[in-house]
C-alpha cells in the first residue's frame, strides 16, 4: 500500500509515469523553450480600461501565516451543518436536473422580496418577488448593473473609500468613477447634490450598512438626505447591502426599504454569511431598470445553478439560520473588540477612528508617508498578511491606510499579528 501511495505521488508530481503493460519509467526531462506572446499585442490592441490585478484580499493565505487580510469569514463562522444538509438534500431534488428560471427560483425570489419587505415603514409599498434578480455572486450583478444603467463613458459617483470589486466593475464596464467622500454617517448630502450637478451622473453607488472597508453605517437621517438628493437628480442609488447579516452592535437599515419609487437598485449578497462555495446574490430593481438588468444578465449568463439556489433558500428558511446568526454576532463581537484592543496596546501608532457597528473589517489609518507596499512586504516575511489601504480609493488615496479582517481564522494569534505589523512600522520610520 505505500509503495502504491509513493508511486500515485510521484504520478502527480509529474516525475514518473506508466505505461500500460509495460511498466513504470522516470518521466525524460523536457526542456521548455521559451514562447514568444508578442503577436498578441498586435492582436489584442490597447485594453478598453485598465482592470486591476487580483486584491489582496483575494489572496490564500498559507496555514502558518497570521492572515488579517481576508475578505472572507472563517469557516468556524459559517452554517457548516446546514450548509451540508441543504446540499444534500438539493442533489436529491429535482433542481439537480432541471434549468430553474431565468430571473431565479420563484421561492427564493420570495424570500429576497419578503427579507426587504420586512424593512419597509407604513406607507412604502414593498417590493415584489418579480422585482427581484437572482445572481451568480453580487460581483456579477455590479457589473450588470453599471452595463444597464450607465452606457460606456458615462460617470458613476461612489463613496470614497469603497469596495475595490465595485471599483473593477465599474471599470469593467466602461464608465468613468467620480469619487465622493464619506465619512462615518456616510457622504455629506451637500458633496453629493454638487456632485450629481457637476458630473450629470445617473447613479450613485454605495454601501451604508457596514460599508467595506471603513464599517461605517449611515444614520436613518443621513439616509434620507442622500435619498432626497438622489430622487431630485432624477438618479439611482445602486445600494450594495453585502454584510447584512454582519450586525454587531447594531441592526441593518436598508434604505431600499424607504423607496418604491424605483431610485433605489438593491444588492443582497449571501455569498459571506451562507459559504463561499454558494455565490448566490439577488438584485431587487423596480420598473424598466429590472427589465435592463435581467436583459444583461441573461445574455451574461443565461441563469443561476438551480442546485445552488435550492440550497442557499434551504439554508435560509431553517429556523436553525437565524440562531447562527446570533452566534455570529457575539462571535464578531469578541473578534472585534480583541482586534482593537491588541491595536492600542501593541501598535499604538495604528489608528482606529471608527469602530464598526457590523462588517468584517477594520480600517486603520498609518502614519503619514507611509511606505504601504513595504510594510506589507516586511509583515508577510514576518508570518503576517495584510490588507493595504490604496486599492479601496477610486481615486488617489487619501493617506496610509490598512484594512484588517477580524472575522478571519485563529483569532488567538490577532495579538502576535499586531506586534509583527508594529514592529514593522517601527523598522520603516527608524
Amino acid at each position: 500500500m505505500t509503495v502504491q501511495r509513493a508511486l500515485r505521488d510521484l504520478t502527480s508530481l509529474g516525475l514518473i509515469e506508466s505505461r500500460p503493460g509495460v511498466g513504470t519509467f522516470v518521466r525524460a526531462v523536457r526542456t521548455a523553450r521559451p514562447v514568444d506572446y508578442g503577436w498578441q499585442t498586435a492582436a489584442l490592441r490597447a485594453p478598453r480600461s485598465r482592470i486591476q490585478a487580483v486584491s489582496a484580499a483575494m489572496r490564500s493565505a498559507p496555514n502558518d501565516v497570521i492572515a488579517l487580510h481576508s475578505g472572507y469569514p472563517d469557516r468556524e463562522l459559517l452554517p457548516e451543518r446546514l450548509v451540508r444538509a441543504a446540499l444534500a438534500r438539493a442533489a436529491r431534488s429535482d433542481t439537480a436536473l432541471s434549468r430553474p428560471p431565468v430571473a431565479g427560483l420563484p421561492e427564493l425570489q420570495s424570500w429576497f422580496a419578503q427579507e426587504l419587505a420586512s424593512s419597509s415603514p407604513v406607507g412604502v409599498a414593498p417590493p415584489t418577488p418579480s422585482d427581484v434578480v437572482v445572481l451568480p455572486g453580487s460581483q456579477s450583478g455590479l457589473s450588470s448593473v453599471f452595463r444597464a444603467l450607465g452606457a460606456g463613458g458615462q460617470p458613476v459617483l461612489m463613496e470614497s473609500p469603497t469596495y475595490w470589486g465595485a471599483i473593477t466593475a465599474a471599470a469593467q464596464a466602461g464608465v468613468r468613477v467620480v469619487p465622493v467622500p464619506a465619512g462615518p454617517d456616510g457622504p455629506d448630502p451637500a458633496e453629493l447634490d454638487r456632485a450629481f450637478a457637476d458630473t450629470g451622473a445617473r447613479l450613485f453607488y454605495a454601501q451604508p450598512t457596514y460599508a467595506n472597508p471603513t464599517g461605517a453605517q449611515w444614520t436613518a437621517e443621513r439616509a434620507g438626505q442622500v435619498l432626497d438628493v438622489v430622487r431630485h437628480h432624477g438618479a439611482f442609488l445602486v445600494e450594495d447591502d453585502w454584510a447584512h447579516d454582519f450586525g454587531i452592535s447594531s441592526s441593518p437599515r436598508p434604505v431600499a426599504a424607504q423607496d418604491d419609487g424605483g431610485h433605489v437598485v438593491y444588492l443582497r449578497s449571501l455569498t459571506k454569511s451562507v459559504s463561499p462555495a454558494l455565490r448566490i446574490a439577488a438584485v431587487i430593481a423596480r420598473g424598466p431598470a429590472r427589465d435592463r438588468i435581467l436583459a444583461d444578465r441573461s445574455a451574461e449568463s443565461m441563469y443561476v445553478s438551480g442546485l445552488l439556489q435550492a440550497a442557499a433558500l434551504d439554508v435560509v428558511s431553517q429556523p436553525a439560520w437565524q440562531t447562527h446568526l446570533r452566534g455570529v454576532r457575539e462571535q464578531l463581537r469578541a473578534r472585534r473588540d480583541l482586534l482593537v484592543d491588541s491595536l492600542r496596546e501593541h501598535a499604538p501608532s495604528v489608528h482606529v477612528d471608527l469602530v464598526p457597528p457590523g462588517g468584517l473589517n477594520l480600517w486603520a489609518r498609518l502614519p503619514d508617508a507611509t511606505d504601504l507596499d513595504h510594510l506589507a512586504q516586511q509583515c508577510e516575511r514576518a508570518g503576517l498578511l495584510i490588507a493595504p489601504g490604496a486599492e479601496w480609493f477610486p481615486a488617489e488615496p487619501a493617506g496610509a491606510f490598512v484594512r484588517l479582517n477580524y472575522s478571519g481564522p485563529n483569532p488567538a494569534a490577532f495579538p502576535v499579528g499586531v506586534r509583527i505589523l508594529g514592529r514593522a512600522l517601527g523598522q520603516l520610520r527608524s
